[in-house]
């Protein structure tokens, strides 16, 4: 710490200043090919004042030291998490494959680059999340008949047909979309494709367990009433990073990727190893990622970023602000005790 900061106070002066700090970005945000990321001047003061806690619009030591080892070293050697979401037999040949969709596209292409991440990528964890659906599951068209629909349901019962949406009567009133029965518990549709390699210390995450709630993310049912075991485990695990793939896209990948940016973890999405249902869902997906400072890739710069090689600024701006978040979180915390 001491070595960077003495590096970087070019005038010597004791304090780290903005353009001082931008030289700290320019020498951060780079890969090992020599490319440098620029960082937006608005999102540099952003991170800076995030670390200039006197707001003084300088550096000293003792902050320095906060942004060394809460950013800096997150950047360069990050604890990064791998999760491949339902790369299922239903998905990828079987009652709900994508390939009966708009989008015609093939699941089981996810197969072999996630393989090959598998193989080359020293994750420091891997999750693969299973829709697991019990028999009476909400969302299958064909369980219609068993529970009432609201008046200011769009498609009355009888009309209703795959893949419309239909409003549940509550309470809570629950708007679903209807799908062909997948996934069932148990059955040969639930289960990994056989093609998909399962590492000996991967973590299997069961979601869409509740007869009565849908759920797309691998963190929470689509109601936000009930959590998976994963975030307890990314906690245990001290993951930073989380790569996100598998299918479909627009769909489970989607919801689970925005899920893990609200959560505060540095979020990439893998696009070679996602295949989705409707190709301009797939891009609104796209958009909401990147435009809440998550990254998008192919498999083959997933190695770098994971070796701390490749940094982007997109991930260090979104872990300075998840810093800030947390600081002012306990900041209140601390007032409301207080009183």
């Amino acid at each position: 710490m001491d070595a960077c900061f003495t590096t970087f106070d070019e005038d010597k002066d004791g304090f780290i200043s903005i353009p001082e700090f931008g030289l700290i970005c320019r020498a951060l945000f780079r890969n090992d090919r020599g490319k440098v990321y620029e960082l937006e001047e608005d999102r540099l003061t952003e991170i800076f004042g995030v670390f200039d806690t006197d707001s003084n619009g300088l550096i000293d030591r003792k902050e320095f030291e906060t942004c060394w080892n809460d950013w800096i070293k997150v950047c360069t050697r990050p604890k990064s998490a791998f999760l491949i979401v339902d790369v299922q037999n239903d998905f990828i040949s079987g009652s709900l494959n994508i390939k009966k969709c708009a989008a015609r596209h093939d699941g089981s292409e996810v197969i072999e680059p996630i393989n090959k991440l598998l193989d080359n990528v020293p994750f420091d964890a891997v999750f693969y999340s299973l829709d697991w659906h019990p028999v009476d599951h909400v969302s299958f068209i064909d369980n219609l008949h068993l529970r009432e629909l609201d008046e200011s349901s769009g498609v009355a019962k009888e009309e209703a047909r795959v893949y419309d949406t239909v409003t549940f009567k509550g309470p809570p009133m629950l708007k679903q979309r209807l799908w062909p029965r997948h996934c069932v518990q148990d059955t040969w549709g639930a289960e990994l494709h056989k093609d998909l390699k399962v590492i000996e210390h991967g973590v299997k995450i069961y979601k869409g367990t509740n007869p009565e709630v849908d759920s797309y993310s691998v963190f929470w049912d689509n109601k936000k009433l009930t959590e998976t075991s994963l975030s307890s485990q990314l906690q245990e695990k001290g993951a930073t990073d989380i790569y996100v793939c598998g299918v479909a896209y627009d769909v489970c990948v989607g919801a689970t990727a925005i899920d893990a940016l609200t959560s505060g973890y540095r979020t990439i999405l893998i696009d070679d190893c996602s295949r989705g249902v409707d190709l301009v869902d797939i891009e609104k997906t796209k958009g909401t990622v990147i435009g809440s400072s998550g990254v998008i890739v192919t498999s083959s710069q997933v190695k770098a970023m994971v070796e701390g090689r490749d940094r982007r600024p997109e991930l260090g701006y979104k872990l300075a602000m998840e810093i800030k978040r947390k600081a002012k979180k306990l900041s209140s915390d601390i007032k409301t005790m207080d009183h």
